[in-house]
């Protein structure tokens, strides 16, 4: 549905407007970060009666343009590896806030997909995947696209699976559950916003 603001311009009726989860998808971004941009004033919205948030395109278009780069995969690109929808969620919307472009990948085969069609300058993956694991992504990043940086977690933490990282050719190591701004900081060394 969409609203056309009416002649005295107090609520919007049929037009161009966008609805939270739309204006997200236009943007490429989670709906937690248009969310926060909204609260912050850089996004302009219309609150419905209900209380939802409405945006209109042309203005989600002058913010693509006021913006530059950190936004619609203009920013630093990284790659989020984990078979969790919760947990990428979760690391998008923090490397989001923090200038990143993310892309999300639930499996091997999509990473490796993914990774074909825009490399990543860095990619933070899961080893405790079902199917082909993250350890064979790391092999085959480390055959094909030996210079990308790897950040590897994992919920089984322990000084050899650590180790193991590092001789596979990992880049870093976090154990589960991480605190998202270490997660942030790695991301911030390996590849500067």
């Amino acid at each position: 549905m969409s609203f056309r603001p009416e002649a005295r311009g107090s609520r919007p009726v049929e037009a161009d407007w966008l609805t939270l989860g739309q204006a997200a998808r236009f943007l490429g971004v989670a709906q937690s970060t248009i969310r926060k941009w909204s609260d912050q004033g850089r996004v302009p919205a219309f609150y419905t009666p209900g209380g939802h948030r409405r945006f209109r395109q042309s203005d989600l278009e002058a913010f693509i343009q006021r913006s530059g780069p950190g936004l619609r995969g203009s920013g630093p690109h990284v790659l989020v590896v984990d078979d969790d929808a919760r947990l990428r969620a979760s690391i998008r919307v923090s490397l989001e806030a923090a200038g990143y472009s993310v892309a999300e990948a639930e499996s091997v085969p999509m990473a490796l997909a993914g990774i074909e069609a825009n490399a990543p300058g860095l990619v933070l993956l899961d080893v405790d995947m079902p199917g082909d694991d993250g350890w064979e992504l790391l092999r085959r990043l480390e055959e094909r696209h030996g210079s990308i940086p790897v950040v590897v977690y994992s919920g089984k933490v322990d000084d050899r699976i650590a180790g193991e990282a590092t001789e596979r050719g990992a880049s870093a190591f976090l154990g589960k559950p991480f605190d998202p701004g270490e997660l942030v900081e790695r991301a911030k060394q390996l590849l500067p916003v």
